[in-house]
Order: C-alpha cells, then sequence, then structure tokens
C-alpha cells in the first residue's frame, strides 16, 4: 500500500464498503439504539460490526414458518424421538 497523508485513507479502504450492500434503520427507538451501542462495546465491536454479525446470525437460524414447511414436506414417516433429536443436532452443525 502506497504511503499516504494523515486523514487519508487508501483507495481499497474506501472502496471496501462500495460494493457492498447498506441497511438504514429510521425511527429506531433511543434506549434500544444505547442497548446496542452497549453490547457492540461488551463485543468489543463497533456497532456496525456488531449489527453486521447480528444480523448474518439471524439469517443463520431458518424460521418457524421454514421448519414447520420442512416437516409438512417430510410426513408420512415415523421417527421415534432420538432420531428426531440426532437429525435436529446434523442439520444444525451442517451450517
Amino acid at each position: 500500500m502506497a504511503p499516504r497523508g494523515p486523514g487519508l485513507a487508501a483507495f481499497e479502504e474506501c472502496m471496501h464498503n462500495a460494493i457492498m450492500p447498506n441497511v438504514i434503520v429510521r425511527d429506531l427507538p433511543e434506549d434500544v439504539h444505547a442497548e446496542l451501542v452497549r453490547r457492540a462495546d461488551v463485543a468489543g465491536q463497533s456497532l456496525q460490526q456488531y449489527l453486521s454479525s447480528e444480523l448474518t446470525r439471524i439469517t443463520s437460524v431458518p424460521t418457524v414458518d421454514e421448519v414447520l414447511s420442512r416437516v409438512a414436506r417430510r410426513r408420512g414417516g415415523r421417527v421415534g424421538l432420538r432420531q428426531a433429536v440426532a437429525d435436529l443436532e446434523s442439520g444444525r452443525s451442517a451450517r
């Protein structure tokens, strides 16, 4: 990376977010914002880093509707409790 003056970001740093999608949340209650800032601080992250990791985590877990839909497609067979638990754990660990 080429040397640069104080306060100047390298081109790569400037373009880092140019291709990334953004989310804007309007009308967020102040107490919610304060709690998010607090949690980010505890995690040692910026608010942006914290929210990005939390949103990634949320999207990695199927919704209840997705799980129920999956169950509906598989109906007709009989699986014991132990096998059902093993299948769930296997599915979770595959993510």
